[in-house]
């Protein structure tokens, strides 16, 4: 019987393989350790994920079922028919009648746009109304009579009665201003005592 106390043998062999094969283990462990920290470090892992949503969306995708449309019968497109001729021709009337308008309505107020004829007499007085005692300004204008002397009249008592005052015509025009202090209105004129030419007559209210 062998001594349980006695020295067990060595056994350097089997002491290498353990050692060998736990330092490989470790080594593995390691490395593999180390790759899948970088393979998610680099991306690997997400871009499979990504793939894999995708191809999972894709293979979800539902396509709608076709439906047949109503065509429209009409043209779709309008074009204007309509003669450019015919247009023109309308416009000219309107603006031949406009024309026509405003020629009739010149006509019909000849004395506003006409001047005096040669040898009459207009009178204007420069204010419709004046306070008693005020200069009343008044002018006109007599074509061919150049060099002639006017003389003003006021109309009293039912007929035309000479006032002291007289105008000579320069360039065939004349202007001047009197006193009066008769209130009321006073109707003036004036008159060419030469050739009998009479002027229209004014009103002034004075007072």
């Amino acid at each position: 019987m062998s001594d349980p106390n006695a020295p067990r043998p060595e056994r350097p062999v089997l002491n290498g393989l353990v050692a060998l094969v736990g330092v490989g283990l470790g080594v593995g462990l390691i490395l593999a350790v180390v790759a899948l920290m970088g393979s998610k470090v680099l991306g690997f892992g997400d871009s499979e994920g990504s793939a894999a949503g995708e191809a999972t969306v894709r293979d979800s995708m539902v396509l709608p079922t076709p439906v047949e449309t109503a065509v429209s019968s009409g043209p779709l497109i309008t074009l204007n028919t309509e003669d450019p001729d015919a247009e023109s021709t309308d416009a000219s009337d309107g603006a031949s009648d406009d024309a026509s308008d405003e020629e009739s309505e010149e006509s019909e107020d000849p004395e506003e746009s006409e001047s005096p004829d040669a040898g009459d007499i207009s009178l204007q007085a420069v204010d419709s109304s004046v306070s008693s005692g005020e200069r009343i300004y008044f002018s006109g204008v007599y074509p061919g009579g150049e060099g002639a002397i006017l003389w003003l009249q006021r109309w009293q008592d039912g007929a035309w009665a000479d006032f002291p005052a007289s105008v000579g015509v320069t360039n065939g025009t004349f202007s001047s201003y009197v006193f009066t202090g008769v209130s009321g209105v006073n109707r003036f004129r004036v008159i060419d005592r030469d050739s009998g030419t009479v002027s229209n007559e004014i009103r002034v209210q004075v007072g």
